[in-house]
């Protein structure tokens, strides 16, 4: 090799090695501070009535970057709401924060999944299929078992989580008997 071509293979070289690196410093990475959501023990108890229903779940952020659940979808109903309790009065609010190394809980006497003019009524047993929307981060699908009126997770055990890496493919982790379906669109 002549001088010219040992320099210009080495630039290249050169040009190259600073070309990885800096693409290994995407925005996609999730070091980078993107929320990191997980979906956990989702229910929707068997409703009293067939005009509407609560749901429950807890959305971790395992990230340092927050996040806010700004909607949800379902196909059970074409209006859910998000709906907080705050000195033993329900309201609907507009989001939820999901706080930076946090959690944010939706659960019996507190905030909560409100779906109003249901479509069908679901029986215990069922699944309810719903959506999650952040304001950061892509949406989470999540297949919610419907469970006895009285179930209570404090009392017995969780049901499954859904993963949501800031842009990376959600992952399961269910318990035996509770097969619940996660999908980031």
């Amino acid at each position: 090799m002549t001088r010219s071509t040992t320099s210009a293979v080495l630039a290249a070289a050169l040009a190259l090695t600073a070309g990885l690196a800096l693409g290994g410093c995407s925005s996609a990475d999730p070091a980078d501070g993107a929320p990191q959501l997980k979906v956990s023990g989702a229910f929707i108890p068997e409703p009293v009535n067939a005009g509407m229903a609560g749901g429950f779940l807890t959305v971790t952020n395992t990230s340092g970057t927050g996040d806010t659940l700004t909607s949800v979808t379902s196909d059970l109903s074409d209006d859910v709401q998000l709906h907080e309790t705050k000195d033993q009065k329900m309201r609907q609010v507009e989001s939820f924060d999901v706080p930076a190394h946090g959690e944010l809980r939706l659960e019996r006497g507190g905030s909560h999944l409100m779906f109003m003019e249901l479509k069908r009524t679901p029986k215990k047993g069922d699944k309810v299929r719903i959506e999650l929307r952040f304001k950061e981060s892509g949406p989470i699908a999540v297949e919610v078992p419907v469970e006895a009126r009285t179930h209570n997770p404090q009392r017995s055990g969780g049901s499954g989580e859904h993963t949501q890496h800031g842009g990376a493919s959600p992952h399961q982790h269910q318990p035996p008997g509770h097969e619940q379906h996660a999908t980031r669109h």
